[in-house]
């Protein structure tokens, strides 16, 4: 039985007959004299008959567990065996039993043996540890281990018990959790550096104090889009955001201005990750907002066309005004010098992207080539 140490005796708590090994001379080498009369001795017995034997609930608790719990001498000869162990390690009590437990010990974890058998020798209980162990397949299995010294009747350790609990799903929900924490770490620092250069650079733009925060506030609001589709599918099951469909992305982006002129989108599903996704974003949002300020977007009869081409390894993405105005003189930033020229420079670095920009006479066009790696596809 066990004990407030933790320890677990080989001697059962009750009075009942205790047998050979707990030490208690039985009812019937007892002292004549002390002995009730005939009557009630059987009453006794009678009713002790009726008293589950502590043993049995033991036996009964264990092999009932879901725990795999083991038992093995101070030589590390595994001496009994539940269905819980089976269950975890996939032996059968008959492979096992007789067997040294280092058999569930996989090489690179000998060296805790002789460690536990030492604690265990010392009569102190081992608090439970995480490690692996091997099942019979080979396989490792992550487990939660306490180990607690057997005692025989006279006090003597005699042994270990052993119960092992299957972590696996534990540790993969940790390391998902891990993952999603690095993820959103990783997003949500890139994001604010993204904020900074946006403030930072739109504050230089020359304009009134009410066209910054206009410029500001909508540059925010495209890269908020570009987070809220990259997010899509995101939970405890699948921590890492998915890849994004660029056709898509185009859709989300351009969705502010499909009532002020008619936008077509069309051509290749291209898969688009990680950073790649928000530098996309930035860039068709500047392309957008330049063609409803100045170009085919600021008109009714304006159109815009926009294409992915992708069967290579690169990928190519056609931004094609049509009916909007020529180019004013107060279409500065279009031409050049302002944030939109200098994002796309950037952009074009980070995506290791060319970017050729064309006017024709219905309007803008652009044609910018990544190659298919820089878009993490």
């Amino acid at each position: 039985m066990a004990d407030l140490n933790g320890s677990i005796s080989a001697e059962p708590s009750s009075g009942r007959p205790a047998g050979p090994m707990s030490g208690r001379a039985p009812f019937g080498a007892r002292d004549a004299g002390s002995l009730p009369p005939p009557g009630r001795q059987a009453a006794v017995n009678a009713a002790l008959d009726g008293v589950p034997d502590p043993r049995d609930w033991l036996a009964a608790i264990i092999e009932g567990s879901n725990d795999a719990i083991i038992s093995k001498d101070l030589h590390g000869i595994i001496q009994s065996w539940n269905e819980g162990a089976t269950r975890l390690f996939g032996y059968a009590p008959e492979e096992v039993i007789g067997k040294s437990v280092t058999i569930l010990i996989p090489p690179a974890r000998l060296d805790e043996e002789p460690r536990i058998l030492a604690e265990i020798q010392q009569g102190r209980r081992i608090l439970p540890f995480e490690t692996q162990r091997l099942r019979k397949n080979g396989e490792l299995v992550d487990i939660s281990l306490t180990i607690s010294p057997i005692h025989d009747a006279h006090g003597t350790i005699v042994g270990a018990s052993k119960i092992a609990r299957d972590i696996t799903e534990r540790r993969i929900a940790q390391e998902q959790q891990k993952l999603l924490m690095g993820e959103m770490h990783h997003r949500v620092k890139n994001l604010f550096a993204l904020a900074n250069a946006i403030v930072a650079i739109s504050s230089r733009s020359g304009g009134t104090l009410d066209d910054i925060i206009g410029m500001i506030q909508d540059r925010l609001q495209a890269l908020a889009r570009a987070h809220e589709l990259t997010m899509e599918g995101v939970d405890e099951a699948n921590p890492s955001p998915p890849q994004t469909e660029l056709l898509a992305l185009i859709h989300a982006i351009l969705a502010p201005y499909v009532a002020e002129s008619r936008i077509v989108v069309d051509g290749d599903e291209c898969l688009v990750g990680g950073q790649a996704v928000t530098n996309i974003a930035l860039l068709l949002h500047e392309l957008a907002t330049n063609a409803a300020k100045y170009g085919s977007l600021s008109v009714p009869e304006g159109q815009l066309l926009v294409r992915v081409e992708g069967s290579g390894r690169d990928i190519r993405l056609r931004w094609e005004e049509r009916g909007g105005p020529p180019p004013a003189q107060g279409e500065v930033e279009r031409a050049g010098g302002g944030f939109g020229t200098r994002l796309e420079k950037g952009i074009a670095t980070t995506l290791k992207a060319s970017i050729d920009r064309d006017w024709k006479p219905g309007g803008l066009f652009v044609s910018i080539l990544v190659p298919r790696e820089a878009l993490g596809a």
